[in-house]
């Protein structure tokens, strides 16, 4: 029996297109892709973990089609969205004469998407790409929406372009070659959906959370189809976050700042930081009176309950003082003539953009952070 294939529309004007989920779409993405090519021929562009599990059977399922592919694979990790691997991959299109109407697939997780998408949005002034996103953290969040980018020294995704993918295949089936770690990483995300926008999808997730880490291919369809409509919704209000957009930057104001202070590396995982960065700002709403302290106890205990970090007490190693890290904050790309903005609560699901925050009760908030992280 063929599994069925959810689909979540996106119908920018000019630029539509499809995210369609369901398990085993890799085996059918010739099918899928075929209706876009303009020649039987595409380029794929991985990281090595990834290509080692799945390259083969997209380019079979390809084959099947009569696609013919060429494939580039980078090295798996936070530091390939960086200038040489941006260069490496550019000039690997060129050298395959990859044109205007030709299409390049993203075969992997956040990071090999920011960065193919970005080259995509540069190599020819603009080539259309496929998102094949193989994390959870890359299906339900970083593949929708047309943002692509790199890091750089000054911070996360400070060099980039928003250019909208031409089709999304979010295959479910491959979450289960995921390590725990690796899905709750990206559940990270899909808590933050509830929170900032849909209490009733949070409380589905306190029910059936634990049930889609498990395995249950209904609650992981259901997780990443909902969260899809949530971000394609806000993407439709606001394509290049002027404004509601930002919303989706729950959590993350206080994670780029903990990503920075540990080096991006495996010590915080992005997906961890959103949960503890979303933590901080429930905390942080219910301290300044915007929400009921009952909503940030709530929060941590669904963390906890999925086995997750939620304070900076979970992040091992040395962390800056609250001053240092208020500074990092300061890099993020939400800061509007000089204010750093801050996405806070109202209640769970009820999240809004201000950049009314007191510094003090900032500063204050990291600091008792880092003293019960010193106690622990």
């Amino acid at each position: 029996m063929v599994a069925e294939i959810e689909t979540v529309p996106v119908p920018l004007p000019g630029r539509a297109y499809d995210v369609r989920i369901g398990d085993g779409l890799i085996a059918r993405a010739g099918q899928q892709i075929a209706p876009l090519l303009h020649r039987p021929r595409v380029a794929i562009v991985s990281d090595e973990n990834v290509a080692a599990l799945h390259l083969q059977a997209l380019q079979s399922a390809l084959a099947d089609e009569g696609i013919g592919s060429a494939a580039l694979t980078l090295p798996a990790g936070e530091a390939t969205k960086s200038w040489p691997h941006l260069t490496r991959t550019v000039e690997w299109l060129l050298d395959e004469r990859i044109e205007r109407r030709d299409v390049v697939i993203a075969l992997g997780g956040g990071v090999i998407g920011d960065l193919v998408g970005f080259a995509a949005a540069i190599l020819r002034r603009g080539v259309r790409f496929v998102q094949l996103p193989t994390s959870l953290l890359a299906q339900v969040d970083s593949s929708v929406g047309g943002k692509t980018g790199i890091n750089t020294g000054h911070g996360k995704n400070l060099v980039g372009a928003f250019h909208q993918p031409a089709l999304v295949l979010a295959d479910t089936g491959i979450l289960s070659t995921l390590t725990p770690r690796d899905f709750l990483a990206g559940y990270g995300e899909v808590v933050k959906y509830g929170l900032l926008g849909d209490a009733a999808f949070f409380e589905w997730l306190e029910l059936n959370g634990a049930a889609a880490a498990a395995g249950d291919m209904g609650a992981r369809i259901h997780a990443v189809r909902r969260s899809v409509e949530m971000k394609a919704e806000i993407v439709l209000r606001d394509e290049t976050e002027q404004g509601d957009r930002a919303l989706l930057n729950l959590g993350h104001t206080f994670c780029h700042a903990l990503e920075a202070a540990t080096g991006y590396s495996d010590r915080l995982l992005h997906g961890e930081g959103v949960a503890v960065g979303c933590a901080l700002a429930f905390e942080l709403s219910s301290r300044l009176g915007l929400c009921a302290q009952e909503d940030p106890s709530r929060v941590r205990a669904h963390l906890r309950q999925m086995g997750m970090k939620t304070d900076l007490a979970d992040i091992p190693g040395e962390l800056p003082g609250a001053e240092a890290l208020l500074d990092l904050m300061g890099q993020d790309k939400k800061v509007v003539d000089g204010q750093l903005r801050f996405i806070l609560a109202r209640g769970i699901g009820r999240a809004f953009v201000t950049a009314e925050v007191p510094q003090d009760a900032v500063t204050r908030l990291l600091q008792d952070s880092l003293s019960e992280r010193a106690r622990g």
